[in-house]
């Protein structure tokens, strides 16, 4: 800070109180001497300066300030005086290492800057910690002159020009330093020399210090002079600027730093000086008064003289202008006098360019303009619209009844009832089945398939020209409005092009009546003011019409025309799109009636027949009857002493025929139960009730899960021993495909939650299948000796994420297909209402390694049940944060479990993070479209078309990471919150 923290820069100085030393060091350092340079002057015997030894390190001081400041904290709270902070200089906006002296106010606080010993009051704000390796001893130390002391009378105007002599005496100059003492505040008591100049002495004769018969004392090795314990040495400030500056007094004492204290004025003037007997307070403040006066008139001259440059800097700026203005004055004149000259050819070809741009604007349709389109389409509307059928309205007041009549049969449980039922129904399907046929027979001759194209046509055509319609009434109104409108608006334009015709033949008559007056060949005098006309007058209006023409043809249809054809359009189109629902619903009645007219015709007045399903239920009692003898047959042979091995092997391979049988009719019989299921769904409800036999209605409450046919004893089924921890499981093979076998122990109460669980989850599974990520439900049966229900699904041998993660680890982008067919899964059962609640490494599967799907879950426990089993993957538990507190299950509970399942991954981390911060704003279908899985790995090229809903929530990066960091530990300390 050379030059920048000097006495002539920054000299808020502060008082050395000396009533507080303590003993001075001893001899440690007498006599030594060091070379410094003076940095800031405080009085006439009192001054910083730095060691020449230590120029590199003030260089790495600012170098490091400079780095580190900029993006440092501005302090707050309470100050520590004993600390070292880093502190913007305001005259050169560069970084100092500084301490607090004295807080002024909550925003300000009186700083010293300690490698150079300056003083300024700083904003809080200029005011930043620094790091530890910058808090060292400063490089400034403070000299006081041996044997030489400030007159305690002395006048301020004295004081000044004592500050100022020393200063041209030390400041920035390399001076040699002879140490005498040193006080326990740091205060270094030396002579000082500067070459052959001894420093104390020059300041001596100056008359700056007391008597200088006090010289002689200085050849005493006395460490602490007589006037050492003088108290209350007065402090003063000087605003940056020249030496000649007037100054202020500054009552803000170094030892009472971190105390704001607030003055009046006249303290700040005269407060807290004791300056001796000899000087009177009148003439203080005297002093102080002129020093006030002189400073307010300073300011009036300085803003005085701002003031006159700029006015002076305006007036050279209009003459500017005005010099400007008058050669574009010179070049318009010269311009105008160029232009007059090409005046006539120039209007004429400008006249001839216009009328050649009329006649292609002529030549072009601009229907669209006057909504002649609009009114082609409301014609086509009109013409060939379908309206409603009558047979329609009598279909559909029918088809009512019939309905009625077949809800009370489904929700009839008495076979008499039902019966009349059954008859009444059949009436009122006899009338239906006539009304079908008129209907039909009249939709035959309607072209709706012809129309309908040219409804789309029509709208399309529109669509292209008028865009998006706005909503509206619909509204006759609207449509004769438009009319008028275009009525006047063709009346309009018609009389523009009229007048354009008019003014153009009346210039060529002109043109042509004035050739004879250049025929020079004619003797005849023919200059007449009726032969030239005034042609000025004709240019004018022939101009104008086409102009208007022009501007007509070009210019934007105003707010309120583009008003009336919107509104139009709108209804236009609201027409087409009713008469398109119109036919829609006819096309969809002609369809539904065709279709009850092909079920009705084979059963008309009787129930469709269930004989083949029992001649398949009584197949597969026989087969089932066969197979035990088989199989009883079997075991006897084995455990005779002298059996066979051929006519084992012979028996075997005839029970794994008769198994194969037996589930082909048990396919069959699934066949013709769905059949069944779809007539009593559709036209036949009184099926369940006429043959409770079969057990229709079981099979239907089970989404067609349920089967009665299957049994344990028939499969050949081997323990798995390794996955009955919970419940025994079977392995078998069916029909080439292994199977797991899951028994669940059921009572009445159970038994009908089991199958009512199991059926929406495969309700589920069957919308889209394979495209499910779901694992299969193959069959549902109940065990007919004991309380048991088994549930029989594929069999994929250590295909769950925990085996292969345990051995043979997945690669990211198989992880990330794997993860994306899971998040599918999720997606199908939160879509069905079915919050899975028990999604861990041991239920999540990748087939193939490639293909994720979600596995079933225990169908004997609610939601809350199956949630409140505790699960680790990777240090964190599954069990989501607000089923911790208490709260219910729901679909943002199964995505935290999904996000614990990503963190083998680093790849899938962004998506990760979303789903622990933004849970509950998080849909599976959101994660089924994240980045990751629409990307294969290592491209970034970005796909417009598909907005990530969760983008909106995504942070930093690093922002991201440090959070998750945090709430795995959290997490770990069993602290974690809900408000992720």
């Amino acid at each position: 800070m050379w030059g920048q923290g000097s006495f002539s820069r920054a000299s808020v100085t502060e008082s050395v109180s000396f009533s507080g030393i303590v003993q001075m060091d001893e001899d440690i350092h007498y006599n030594k001497v060091e070379d410094v340079v003076g940095s800031h002057v405080e009085d006439a015997v009192t001054f910083w300066a730095q060691n020449i030894n230590r120029n590199k390190d003030i260089m790495k001081i600012g170098s490091s300030l400079c780095e580190v400041c900029p993006h440092a904290n501005s302090v707050f709270g309470n100050l520590d005086p004993k600390k070292i902070y880093g502190g913007l200089f305001s005259e050169d906006k560069c970084w100092y290492r500084c301490k607090v002296l004295k807080i002024i106010s909550d925003e300000k606080c009186l700083v010293r800057y300690v490698d150079y010993g300056n003083t300024e009051i700083l904003n809080r704000s200029d005011i930043v910690e620094i790091p530890l390796e910058l808090q060292f001893s400063s490089v400034a130390k403070k000299y006081r002159l041996w044997g030489l002391q400030i007159p305690s009378g002395q006048e301020v105007t004295q004081f000044d020009q004592g500050r100022t002599f020393l200063g041209s005496l030390i400041f920035e100059k390399e001076i040699k330093m002879r140490i005498k003492a040193t006080y326990q505040d740091g205060t270094v008591i030396a002579q000082a020399e500067y070459g052959s100049v001894e420093i104390g002495e020059e300041v001596a004769k100056k008359g700056f210090t007391s008597d200088p018969s006090q010289l002689a004392l200085r050849n005493l090795k006395n460490p602490i002079p007589l006037w050492g314990h003088r108290s209350n040495q007065s402090t003063f400030s000087r605003p940056k600027g020249r030496l000649n500056g007037r100054l202020t007094l500054d009552l803000k004492n170094e030892n009472d730093a971190g105390n704001p204290v607030k003055f009046p004025k006249e303290s700040l003037a005269v407060g807290d000086f004791n300056l001796g007997s000899n000087v009177s307070l009148a003439k203080i403040k005297q002093d102080q008064k002129l020093i006030e006066e002189n400073e307010k008139l300073k300011t009036e001259k300085e803003a005085l003289l701002e003031s006159y440059k700029a006015l002076e800097l305006k007036v050279e700026q209009i003459s500017q202008e005005l010099q400007q203005e008058k050669a574009a004055t010179l070049d318009l004149t010269k311009h105008l006098e160029s232009t007059l000259k090409t005046r006539v050819g120039t209007r004429m070809k400008n006249l001839a360019a216009k009328v050649e741009k009329l006649k292609e604007i002529r030549r072009v349709n601009i229907s669209v303009r006057f909504g002649n389109d609009l009114s082609d389409a409301i014609q086509v509307l009109d013409e060939g619209c379908i309206t409603t059928l009558a047979s329609l309205n009598e279909l559909e007041k029918i088809w009512a009844e019939y309905s009625l009549a077949q809800e009370k049969i489904q929700s009839c449980y008495n076979v008499n009832e039902g019966n009349v039922l059954i008859a009444k129904r059949n009436e009122v399907q006899q009338k239906l089945y006539m009304a079908v046929e008129v209907f039909i027979l009249e939709v035959d001759e309607l072209p709706l398939n012809k129309r309908l194209k040219t409804l789309k046509d029509l709208s399309t055509s529109l669509e292209a020209v008028y865009g998006q319609a706005k909503e509206g009434t619909n509204s006759e109104e609207i449509l004769k409005k438009f009319y008028e409108w275009k009525c006047d608006k063709r009346q309009e334009f018609t009389n523009v092009r009229s007048e354009t015709e008019a003014s153009l033949q009346h210039l060529v008559a002109w043109f042509q009546s004035t050739l004879k007056v250049f025929d020079l060949s004619l003797e005849e005098s023919l200059i007449s003011e009726e032969t030239l006309g005034n042609i000025d007058e004709i240019l004018e209006k022939t101009e104008s019409c086409v102009c208007k023409e022009l501007e007509i043809s070009l210019i934007e249809q105003g707010d309120a025309d583009k008003e009336i054809i919107l509104n139009t359009y709108s209804q236009v189109l609201q027409k087409i799109r009713s008469e398109e629902r119109l036919i829609a619903t006819v096309q969809s009645k002609y369809r539904n009636s065709a279709e009850f007219k092909k079920q009705i015709i084979e059963c008309l007045n009787k129930s469709p027949s269930v004989d083949h399903l029992l001649s398949i239920k009584k197949t597969l009692k026989g087969l089932k009857a066969r197979l035990r003898w088989k199989l009883v047959e079997k075991n006897n042979l084995e455990e005779s002493d002298d059996h066979d091995g051929s006519e084992i092997e012979k028996i075997k391979q005839e029970i794994t025929q008769l198994r194969n049988s037996v589930f082909q009719e048990i396919y069959h019989e699934r066949e013709e139960y769905e059949k069944l299921n779809s007539l009593a769904q559709k036209w036949f409800p009184e099926l369940p009730l006429l043959y409770p036999e079969i057990g229709l209605l079981k099979y239907m409450n089970s989404g067609g899960l349920l089967t009665m046919s299957l049994e344990r004893d028939i499969l050949d089924a081997e323990p798995m021993k390794e996955l009955s921890s919970k419940r025994p499981l079977v392995c078998s093979e069916v029909n080439g495909q292994t199977i797991l076998l899951k028994g669940y122990s059921v009572d009445v109460d159970t038994e009908a939650r089991v199958i009512q669980r199991a059926a929406t989850y495969h309700r589920a599974w069957r919308e889209v299948k394979e495209d499910s990520g779901l694992l299969p439900l193959i069959f549902l049966f109940l065990c007919k000796s004991d309380p048991m229900a088994y549930l029989m699904v594929p069999y994929y041998p250590r295909a769950n994420l925990s085996a292969i993660q345990a051995s043979m680890p997945l690669t990211s982008e198989e992880a990330l297909k794997v993860m994306k067919g899971v998040a599918q899964g999720l997606h199908t059962l939160h879509k069905a209402d079915i919050i899975h609640g028990s999604l861990h490494q041991n239920n999540v599967f990748a087939l193939n390694r490639e293909q994720g799907i979600v596995g079933d879950f225990d169908f004997t426990k609610s939601v809350s049940q199956r949630t409140s089993v505790n699960m680790m993957v990777g240090g964190l538990n599954l069990i989501s944060p607000e089923l911790k507190m208490g709260k219910p299950p729901s679909p943002s509970s199964d995505l935290y479990a999904y996000g614990c399942l990503l963190l083998w991954d680093d790849n899938v981390k962004s998506l990760l993070c979303s789903l622990i911060y933004f849970r509950s704003s998080m849909t599976a279908e959101q994660v089924l479209n994240a980045e990751c899985f629409l990307l294969p790995k290592g491209k970034s090229i970005p796909n417009p078309e598909k907005e990530i809903e969760y983008t909106q929530y995504k942070k930093d990066d690093e922002l991201k990471m440090e959070n998750l960091d945090k709430y795995k530990e959290k997490t770990r300390n069993g602290e974690a919150s809900i408000d992720l």
